[in-house]
């Protein structure tokens, strides 16, 4: 097909591994590149991030500290423990004398916190210093999007961006749900059969984490308890226990989509419970795998990296998508499955990274699951049914353009609400 390329690229560029929730994952990144152009210890740390920063990394644990919260934190840990050329794993590798280190130097350096002005919603800087050395370093616009880097004003990177939130990449323009629909047909799997299968491991296992460890409000555990053992509940409770696990400090790595371990669990690991529970094929699953992770990536372009509406949304309408692709269904029927799921959940907040965003995951299945049901069973939204538009593109274009335009106010006030005045 044409673009086939692209599309094998999206896939490739998307699905990479992440270690806990990556906001925080992201300012530790900025301060461990910020360590290392300066050459030495800081002294003193000036990290200046957007509100949506604030909000992802609040009330999160940041992985491999012991349980640690905190913008301080993070960043610390990236300056102290981090591995920059490891970028999204930055912090895999903490030792617990890695931890002692950290301690002491949360008690003795001078890490002062800011919130940015910038108009992009993510947006992280890292000043430090030590003597008359500085170093700063800039990323903007997703997670390892390294914009600036610079020692004593001297810039050895320095990449044009826009300060306003951005826009989709020219690649993902090229995404829509029929040409989705005729890759996951056509494509040779051997191109994108790493990728995948990292993910169905890596997400699994999350899941697997999150069912059987004590982790955070163990929503998984009380979907499985309080609705039983049907494949519906399970597609549901596996990705809200990988969320369970996820946000409460485990330290596995997730396979992410668009730049979110969440959007990563939700994407992907109901396709794998339902082709379990179906039979299939390991081609099938593939298959439909880069059905529910091309349609989630499509869904979230127009939407941006961070914003106040919950990504599990999309990424629940891609699982739908996939689900419906492995049980028979192409174009029209994924369409139909893709604008049901996106009337009923859309809107849904996002309040930052914590607990609950388990649940908005099990929400966000089951918005997906029903709508490929309607469809199974002949019943539609359809154009002017609320926010839904005749088409399906139509109806994404105006999803995305309700959260990335129309939700922005209600981000300024989640983010007032979740931290005042304070940072």
């Amino acid at each position: 097909m044409e673009r086939y390329w692209e599309y094998v690229e999206i896939l490739r560029s998307e699905l990479v591994p992440a270690m806990g929730c990556t906001e925080p994952i992201a300012v530790a990144y900025a301060g461990a590149l910020a360590r290392r152009e300066l050459g030495k210890a800081p002294e003193r740390v000036e990290l200046t991030v957007s509100g949506n920063i604030i909000k992802n990394v609040k009330s999160v644990i940041v992985p491999h500290t012991g349980r640690r919260r905190g913008l301080r934190t993070a960043v610390a840990a990236g300056i102290v423990c981090g591995e920059a050329e490891r970028e999204l794993e930055v912090l895999a590798d903490v030792t617990p004398e890695d931890l002692a280190a950290l301690d002491g130097y949360l008690n003795t350096a001078q890490i002062e916190v800011r919130r940015s002005d910038a108009k992009n919603p993510f947006d992280i800087r890292v000043r430090v210093a030590a003597g008359a050395d500085t170093a700063f370093v800039r990323i903007a616009g997703a997670h390892t999007n390294v914009v600036r880097v610079e020692k004593n004003g001297a810039a050895s990177v320095d990449r044009p961006f826009a300060d306003e939130a951005a826009e989709p990449s020219e690649l993902k323009k090229l995404l829509t749900v029929e040409k989705i629909v005729e890759f996951a047909d056509t494509v040779d799997l051997d191109d994108v059969r790493e990728t995948l299968e990292r993910q169905i491991e890596c997400n699994m296992a999350i899941a697997q984490e999150g069912l059987t460890g004590d982790w955070g409000a163990q929503i998984g555990k009380i979907l499985l308890q309080s609705y039983g053992d049907s494949v519906w509940n399970r597609a549901k409770a596996y990705a809200a226990a990988g969320s369970d696990a996820r946000m409460n400090g485990c330290e596995r790595a997730v396979i992410i989509n668009s730049g979110s371990g969440n959007q990563g669990i939700t994407a992907s690991v109901p396709v794998i419970v339902y082709a379990a529970e179906k039979g299939a094929s390991r081609e099938e699953l593939l298959r439909a795998l880069v059905v529910s992770n091309l349609v989630t990536v499509h869904l979230k372009a127009g939407i941006g990296s961070l914003s106040a509406y919950c990504g599990a949304t999309s990424a629940g309408a891609g699982a739908g998508a996939g689900i419906s692709y492995l049980y028979g269904g192409r174009a029209g029927e994924i369409a139909h499955t893709v604008v049901n799921a996106l009337a009923i959940n859309s809107g849904m907040l996002c309040d930052g990274a914590k607990s609950s965003c388990a649940a908005k995951i099990a929400s966000a299945v089951e918005a997906g699951l029903l709508g490929w049901r309607m469809n199974v069973n002949d019943s539609e939204f359809v154009g002017g049914d609320g926010i839904v538009l005749k088409g399906v593109e139509n109806t994404i274009a105006a999803v995305s353009r309700l959260a990335s335009h129309g939700m922005r106010a209600a981000d300024d006030d989640i983010i007032s609400l979740m931290i005042g005045e304070k940072l």
